[in-house]
């Protein structure tokens, strides 16, 4: 396990910005575009060595089944490899796909039947992290002034969104993550991904990367 590294755990911080790694910055810039979420992320260029699973999924909320079939669909027409096909289930109604540099995306709506046509509205966009233990890095987060709006035992843990950001943050166990997108849970080397934060860099317990965000150039356009 990756000890949790801070410049000062008496910061406060919260979630400003998610950057992704990828190979080539102006390939994902396009999916993302066609996908319809550009504006939720940034990238930066990165060659970082990983295999497997990254460890986190960036969960996408919509009004209804149209619209979770819009968005899938986007995403596959413009390369996406489409991981689990979009379906009913107990919850709701859902899909998973995973972009040309990696990532793996959820689409979800808790409603089962369309109210109304499809659209490209996001009505919630959460950035899910898996970790080995939820209660720990709960109480890490809390230590570093972010505010839990929900949790559920040793299972789960949503924190209160940042003014400054679109996306959520949650905490989840890895292996349930993972059995969730339809994926292993085993990977090696870097997530891809860093969070830009209001407080200094740090790296929490299960390896994931904070950083002044700040220091964060916009994504060209």
């Amino acid at each position: 396990m990756v000890m949790a590294t801070t410049a000062s755990t008496a910061a406060h911080t919260s979630l400003a910005s998610v950057t992704l790694e990828v190979a080539d910055p102006g390939a994902a810039r396009r999916f993302y575009s066609a996908f319809g979420v550009d504006t939720y992320i940034r990238l930066r260029a990165s060659e970082a060595h990983s295999t497997g699973f990254r460890g986190f999924t960036l969960a996408l909320t919509v009004s209804g089944p149209a619209t979770v079939d819009s968005f899938v669909g986007a995403a596959a027409a413009a390369g996406a490899t489409v991981l689990k096909p979009a379906a009913k289930s107990l919850w709701g109604y859902g899909g998973v796909v995973q972009a040309p540099d990696g990532t793996i995306w959820k689409i979800a709506t808790s409603a089962k039947k369309d109210s109304g046509p499809a659209t490209r509205e996001i009505d919630e966009v959460v950035l899910l992290i898996g970790v080995q233990d939820v209660k720990a890095t709960k109480e890490f987060y809390v230590g570093l002034g972010l505010s839990v709006a929900k949790s559920f035992g040793g299972k789960y843990a949503e924190f209160t969104p940042g003014h400054a950001s679109p996306i959520k943050l949650a905490l989840y166990k890895r292996r349930a993550l993972a059995k969730d997108l339809g994926v292993p849970a085993d990977g090696t080397g870097s997530h891809r991904i860093v969070l830009g934060g209001t407080a200094g860099a740090f790296t929490d317990q299960d390896g994931f990367a904070w950083e002044p965000a700040a220091s964060l150039a916009p994504t060209p356009s």
